[in-house]
């Protein structure tokens, strides 16, 4: 009797192990926004950007933009439907048409308390997309996690740091995002530095900079915290025509993050 509980036992093991080893890795695009990614369709919340839109679902903004047909400076309304589907190769070229606007438009008293988030403004003029970026790293502390295009998935690096310390600009650049609505991230800030690259900075315990604000290497953006997971840490990316890189590939390799 022992021996054939004990057979039942090693067996449901085996097959729970195998189940478990098997189990794909799921992005934090994918756990979070797999019903959007479903229908084809992002409708805008209130805090989205394109920038960000285009950073949940790992696309190139400007594609993004052209596929929907919205132009500089890149206005989205709330409710609003951005198509999230489009191939790649059907993605209109050159200028794109006036930003398409609701069929309701937003009264006085609802434009008023909108967050200027959901629009981007007149923003500071970039370096073109084959200027050189000087990268710097975003902070001082000792490397936790590592960029890896394997699975398990990690689209940048982890630094280690002390509650309350600053997170650094990694580049001169524009702030386009700095908010919470991208889930996983917690307090994040997302800064673009020419029509190539964009980098972010998520967990922060607090951001220190606004949206459209142009900012300098090295300056202070936001403060290391643990919002969005579970351990005080940077979470750093760089993403070069939409698409997530090894930041170590970019930064000095003297001046922060060692191993």
């Amino acid at each position: 009797m022992k021996l054939a509980a004990t057979v039942i036992l090693v067996t449901l093991v085996t097959l729970v192990s195998g189940c478990l080893s098997s189990r794909e890795f799921v992005s934090v695009e994918e756990k979070f926004n797999k019903g959007e990614r479903a229908s084809g369709f992002h409708q805008v919340r209130r805090g989205d950007t394109l920038f960000s839109i285009a950073w949940r679902y790992g696309l190139d903004y400007r594609e993004l933009a052209s596929a929907n047909s919205i132009s500089s400076p890149y206005v989205i309304y709330p409710g609003q439907k951005i198509d999230i589907s489009y191939p790649p190769s059907q993605v209109r070229q050159g200028v794109v048409a006036s930003v398409e606007k609701p069929s309701k438009v937003p009264s006085v008293k609802e434009s008023a308390s909108k967050p200027t988030a959901q629009k981007s403004h007149n923003a500071p003029v970039l370096p073109p997309s084959n200027a050189e970026t000087d990268w710097k790293w975003p902070t001082n502390g000792r490397l936790i996690g590592y960029f890896s295009a394997k699975k398990p998935v990690s689209k940048g690096i982890d630094i280690a740091g002390s509650l309350g310390e600053s997170v650094l600009a990694a580049a001169a650049g524009s702030v386009v995002y700095a908010g919470t609505g991208l889930r996983g991230y917690g307090n994040l800030v997302i800064i673009r530095h020419n029509e190539k690259f964009l980098s972010a900075y998520a967990h922060a315990s607090r951001i220190v900079v606004r949206e459209n604000e142009s900012v300098k290497a090295g300056q202070k953006i936001a403060e290391i915290g643990s919002t969005g997971t579970d351990k005080v840490k940077l979470h750093f990316e760089i993403r070069e025509n939409g698409k997530p890189v090894d930041p170590l590939k970019f930064l000095p390799k003297t001046g922060g993050g060692s191993g």
